[in-house]
Formats: structure tokens, sequence, C-alpha cells
């Protein structure tokens, strides 16, 4: 049956990082019987220059009506006097509240090849697999009430609301409880239950839930020390649940224990619906990166292994999913390495070096 997958390359390198993406599916239709029908949509900066808005009505429904989406990267200087309603950004959390977009994956795995591009001792990240599911439309990014406001003495102030109920909660730690189960059964769940209410029952709730995955090992730690953790040892965790802003922190400072923001992909999931249909987004972690713009020395391999996860978890295609991962993997082994990894590679030279080793793995 052919899938749709909406594609929105977005601003700075996200055409260029996507163009590779869009090369490996060619492939994998050619090789590999994949049936997907794609529609291109603008989103982020581009929209607002042709379209007004970040995201438009008509791009937002063919979201909607999408098996998934394949998301390049949003943003850049040229934007910031847009306003704070008109953002580039605004096309993300958009697609994240309408579409019910709620647990946002995001692996931190460090590549045999690439150990020493981390900034940690070798001998601290060897091995390192960690997936972060962070909430992704609750919290302070979006609770109420939020604002600035103007105080009677010409103060200005700014506020916003942490707010969390125990339906978002138990949803998004179902599905972390359910990808520990698949991985080393361990899963770390994390707030601030000492200083905040919403950390409390975080807590109370996701040790609640502990009866019903007796194969999980489940553990709870402040966001503070999980940071500092991180860097100590972070091969003591296999799955970490938490919530939106300290998902957003962490996933962010897992990324950089890899070496590479570049090697970085995500999903955001929705829940299913009755027909079996799941919403889904997926995403590189790096930004558009508009210094290097054009100029063809993007890594596009979070594009690929965002691809990657499609695959696996939207399209149902585990093997296809496993190939592009390895073939990475072997071009990496091969020597490739774009300028943030210390080469000399171009964007397509790096796609080249996928698309051959697709054909040995």
């Amino acid at each position: 049956m052919t899938k749709t997958l909406l594609v929105t390359p977005g601003d700075g390198i996200g055409p260029e990082v996507m163009a590779q993406a869009l090369r490996v599916i060619d492939w994998l239709r050619a090789h590999r019987g994949l049936e997907v029908h794609l529609e291109e949509a603008l989103v982020g900066g581009a929209a607002i220059d042709a379209e007004g808005a970040a995201i438009s009505a008509e791009t937002l429904a063919k979201a909607k009506s999408a098996d998934a989406i394949l998301f390049g990267a949003v943003g850049g200087p040229k934007w910031d006097g847009k306003g704070f309603d008109n953002r580039p950004e605004i096309a993300i959390l958009t697609l994240r509240k309408e579409l019910g977009l709620f647990a946002n994956l995001r692996p931190a795995t460090v590549f045999a090849p690439l150990i020493d591009a981390s900034t940690l001792k070798p001998d601290v990240v060897q091995g390192l697999d960690i997936l972060i599911v962070r909430e992704s439309t609750g919290g302070v990014y979006f609770g109420e009430p939020r604002g600035i406001e103007t105080l009677a003495d010409g103060v200005r102030r700014g506020f916003n609301t942490e707010v969390y109920d125990t339906r978002e909660i138990t949803r998004v730690a179902e599905v972390a409880f359910d990808l520990a189960g698949q991985r080393q059964g361990r899963l770390c769940s994390v707030e601030k239950a000492n200083v905040m209410e919403s950390g409390l029952l975080w807590r109370e709730t996701v040790q609640s839930m502990a009866k019903d995955f007796p194969s999980v090992a489940l553990s709870h730690m402040y966001a503070d020390n999980c940071a500092m953790q991180l860097v100590r040892n972070p091969r003591q965790f296999d799955v970490i649940v938490t919530g939106n802003l300290f998902g957003d922190l962490l996933s962010d400072l897992a990324s950089m224990l890899t070496g590479s923001l570049g090697m970085l992909p995500s999903a955001t999931l929705g829940a299913t619906d009755a027909h079996g249909k799941r919403p889904a987004l997926y995403e590189p972690i790096h930004g558009s990166a508009p210094d290097i713009a054009g100029k063809g020395l993007a890594n596009p391999l979070a594009q690929i292994l965002s691809l990657a996860m499609l695959l696996r978890y939207s399209l149902g295609r585990p093997a296809d999913a496993d190939r592009v991962e390895r073939a990475v993997v072997a071009a990496l082994e091969q020597g490739a390495r774009t300028a943030d990894l210390g080469g000399r590679l171009t964007t397509h030279e790096m796609g080249d070096a996928v698309l051959q080793q697709l054909e040995r793995v």
C-alpha cells in the first residue's frame, strides 16, 4: 500500500540535507520496493516569505492527511524581526500541537568510527546508546497563562506556566516504558519533584505505572543531577523520559556526547487512531546553520538517519531502517567525513558515500 510523505525542506541547510535523504528514498524505491507518494510544502522562513506565515492552512491540511512528515530545519537571522508570533519556529510548534505529536524521541548514539569526535574520553562514551523521550505538547512551552505584561509601576514582566496533568504524563510514559522494554529494560524518569509540584505529580504518576511494565527497571532522577550524570557517566542510561523543558535541554546536552549535532535524528509521535494511523514527524536536531547554507558543507547524515526512523516507526520497514543505518556507519568506517566531522566531503559527496554503501550492506 502506497504511503504519503509530506516533505518540508525548510530554511538554511534544510533543502541541501533533505536532497540527500530524498536520494535514499529513490534508492529504496528502485531496489527495495518502497512505495511512497511524496508531497512537498514550504515551512518556516521560506513559508513566511512566500505565503505570509510560517505554516499555511494548506500545508497544515497536507500534514494532517499524510502518513508521516519528513521535516528539514527552520529559522535564521533573516526572520528575527518578524515578531514572536510569526517566527519560523512556529511551524514546528503548530505541527506538534495540531497533530498531537506528544512524544519526541531523540537518540544519542556514539558510532564507533566517530568515538574520537566526542569531547569526552573514549572510555566514557564508547558504546553509548541513549534514547531520550521528551513530552512535547505540554509543560512550560504550552502552559497558560503566559505572556508579557506591564505592571502599574511600569515594570515589565514575562511569565510562563509549567503545567502537566496525569493524562499527558501517562501517555508519554507509556511510550517510554514500551521502548525501554524493547531495549535494555531500563527507564529513568527525570523531573524536579523536590521543588516543583508538576514534577512531584510526574514522579508519582510514572511510579504508579511501573507495575504494568514488570520487565522494565524504573528509576527517578532530578533534572540537574541528570545533566551532571550525562557528562560524568552517560552509559548508566538506557531510556530517559522527561517533560518538555528538561527534555529540550538534556537532549541537546546528550547530543554533544556524540561529537556532532550533524549526526543526530529525531522522531515525534502522536497517538494511534481508531484506523491504526499514527501522526509522526521526523527531523534532524541540528538547526538551519545559515552561516554555511548554500555552500554544500552541511552534514546530511542526521536527515538520512531521521528517514531511517521514519521507515521504522511510520512505514513498518525495520529491515530498511537497519539497512540505512548500517550504510551510514559503513560510510563513516570508510573515512567519509564532512567538515563538522573533520573531513572535506561536500553534502552531496557524503550522500554519494551512503548510497554506495546501501549497495553493499
